[in-house]
């Protein structure tokens, strides 16, 4: 109980703290996002007009910075994170919401499978150390994971896209014949349009978790405790999942916690190179439109999900291995 308290101070005191920064960095920037708004006009609107678009986007430089920063963490309390430039006249809250599901279905469906496959060939791997599959494995997921996974995205496009014409290589659906709803047709145009990305990320980043779950078992494997239940004859199969595994898949389920985190982050080249919806691209749309509003709450929602998923992998953690309650 102690241990999760700490945790959860601790989490408490980061997010505060990259919350102020976020509250900081767009305010020490020169200008505003009035001023951006008013620059794509290109002088066509007068001085009235950017008092009004800094009073819609929040920007008030009568009021003190503290008073400024208060009226900020209402805003979060609240879900009101101004309008955004690029997407005017809609709100911050729904341009993300209706961006967020893509990657998560995308991105997270996929980082979650990367692990749970390249975390049992790393353990099946490490137990059968030195036959056919440990000797294929290695080297060549040692080149996949060292390929970038847009190149990848492309060769896929060229491939089945252009070439074969087997799978459709932009867009997340198909705008112009079908219609989002909760249909058998639209489900498959989704399932359609996400393999070729999906398969893109799966090949660069499997091999990362079945190269670092291979060699922590490999160091588990020579651990006493395991000796022990070899003499003890206890099954293989039983050593290899309660003993071995269940300890080597520690520093793997911290890295797949940091993952999961940044998920929300979504893969932004990939979904640049197959023009998919999500939040990466959205990202990427708002720096180069210098998208103030939209930055910000992007910035502050990858930073709380990485926040969040640390505190789980920390606690997670705590519970397969009582030792580190101990030493936290």
């Amino acid at each position: 109980m102690r241990f999760a308290l700490r945790r959860l101070g601790f989490f408490v005191l980061t997010l505060w703290a990259a919350v102020t920064l976020n509250f900081l960095l767009p305010r020490l920037m020169p200008g505003n996002p009035a001023l951006a708004m008013m620059s794509k006009f290109h002088g066509e609107l007068g001085p009235g007009a950017l008092k009004a678009l800094d009073i819609l986007f929040g920007v008030n430089t009568h009021k003190s910075l503290p008073a400024q920063y208060f009226s900020y963490l209402h805003q979060i309390a609240t879900g009101n994170f101004g309008t955004s430039l690029d997407f005017y006249p809609a709100s911050v809250t729904s341009i993300i919401g209706s961006a967020i599901w893509w990657t998560l279905g995308l991105v997270g469906i996929t980082t979650i499978l990367a692990f749970a496959l390249g975390t049992g060939l790393g353990i099946v791997a490490a137990w059968r150390r030195g036959g056919r599959l440990d000797s294929i494995m290695p080297p060549v997921f040692v080149i996949t994971s060292a390929v970038p996974y847009f190149w990848v995205g492309m060769v896929l496009v060229l491939i089945f896209g252009i070439s074969l014409h087997w799978l459709p290589s932009q867009g997340g659906y198909y705008v112009s014949t079908d219609t989002p709803g909760l249909t058998l047709t639209y489900f498959e145009d989704v399932l359609s349009h996400a393999i070729l990305p999906a398969i893109s990320l799966l090949v660069t980043t499997i091999g990362t978790w079945i190269l670092t779950m291979r060699n922590t078992m490999i160091t588990t494997l020579a651990e006493d405790y395991v000796r022990m239940a070899r003499a003890k004859g206890l099954p293989g199969r039983r050593i290899m999942i309660d003993y071995a595994a269940r300890n080597a898949i520690l520093p793997n389920l911290t890295g797949f916690a940091m993952s999961l985190g940044f998920v929300v982050s979504g893969a932004i080249l990939i979904e640049y190179v197959f023009n998919y919806p999500g939040v990466g691209s959205m990202l990427l749309q708002a720096v180069q439109g210098e998208d103030y509003p939209l930055m910000q709450a992007l910035f502050l929602l990858i930073t709380v999900a990485v926040l969040l998923a640390i505190l789980v992998a920390d606690i997670a953690t705590a519970l397969l291995d009582p030792r580190t309650r101990t030493a936290g």
